[in-house]
């Protein structure tokens, strides 16, 4: 089976897509591990920054696409399976509207619960190793691997006891099997607008990762990224614009927005400190921030979210 070169006349990256990309933020996935059938949920075109909370492997059996991870970009039309990191920056742009195989998405934590399995992740680098993240197969392999996928999937739907167990062990095989296989296709490089794209995505992420309120975010503005990565801001807003649909203002927004959800769902700290690491001097701008992109305050938001855990949980 020879793999397909990027034909660079015909496609451009993120480029010709007729609807609007959006920026998936994953970041509040409640299930320790989910799995999707990709015919019964078709893939959008879309672009995903770092910093997800969780690991996830695509199934691709069906349809085509580009797909990019960093800084390669391979052109999909055979069964195909990926493994992406959480610190991955990953865009996919379909070529056609069929769509099969599956989509794994497991958190972190449940490699705390699990030692083998982070065993086996660690062992395999399938995650952590870009040159082995993107494996293509041959139909004998796809036969091996996409049963283990079904049996997942009823797993998690049947809801029975020790379900997350069997699950996890699935995984386990699915990354031996696929070590196993070892067919890794050479990417191919985007270009150099698209990297600075990337670099850009790689920079909001390193200035939000740690953020708390004794080290708050240091750069905020488009003009400050823009100096960072040594590009004039019209430039880089020109490019934001051009493949991902909104410019660089709006990126920081929504990732501080983000931040700011994820500090009230998960500290105690008050509105102020909160506030203060992400860039804002008083607690009221903050608010008035938060309440002019969400409809309700931060202190609604953080109210109504913990009343909905505590339902959930009842």
């Amino acid at each position: 089976m020879e793999h397909k070169t990027l034909d660079t006349r015909t496609i451009d990256t993120l480029r010709d897509v007729p609807e609007l990309i959006p920026v998936i933020r994953d970041n509040f996935q409640t299930l320790p591990v989910r799995i999707i059938n990709r015919a019964e949920n078709p893939c959008r075109n879309y672009l995903s920054p770092n910093r997800r909370e969780f690991y996830k492997i695509l199934l691709v059996t069906e349809g085509s696409g580009v797909l990019t991870i960093g800084t390669h970009t391979y052109y999909l039309d055979d069964p195909t399976i990926i493994f992406i990191h959480p610190s991955d920056i990953i865009s996919w742009q379909k070529r056609s509207c069929n769509a099969g195989g599956y989509s794994c998405n497991f958190q972190k934590t449940l490699l705390d619960h699990h030692p083998l399995l982070k065993a086996t992740l660690d062992k395999y680098t399938l995650f952590l190793d870009k040159k082995k993240s993107v494996i293509r197969l041959n139909p004998q392999q796809v036969a091996v691997l996409n049963p283990l996928f079904q049996r997942m999937l009823e797993e998690e739907r049947s809801g029975q006891k020790l379900n997350e167990d069997v699950i996890q062990a699935y995984l386990q095989l699915v990354m031996i099997e696929c070590a196993r296989i070892a067919d890794f296709p050479e990417p191919n490089h985007v270009s150099e607008e698209y990297k600075h794209v990337h670099e850009f995505f790689h920079l909001l992420e390193k200035e939000t990762a740690h953020i708390n309120y004794t080290q708050p975010i240091a750069i905020k503005t488009a003009k400050e990224f823009a100096a960072n990565l040594s590009v004039h801001p019209n430039y880089l807003n020109a490019l934001l614009k051009k493949y991902t649909g909104q410019n660089v203002s709006t990126h920081i927004r929504n990732r501080l927005l983000e931040e700011a959800k994820s500090l009230l769902l998960q500290t105690n700290w008050n509105l102020q400190d909160i506030g203060y690491s992400i860039g804002f001097a008083d607690q009221p701008n903050f608010s008035l921030f938060f309440k002019k992109n969400t409809g309700i305050t931060p202190a609604e938001f953080r109210r109504s979210s913990h009343q909905l855990q505590r339902q959930t949980m009842a």
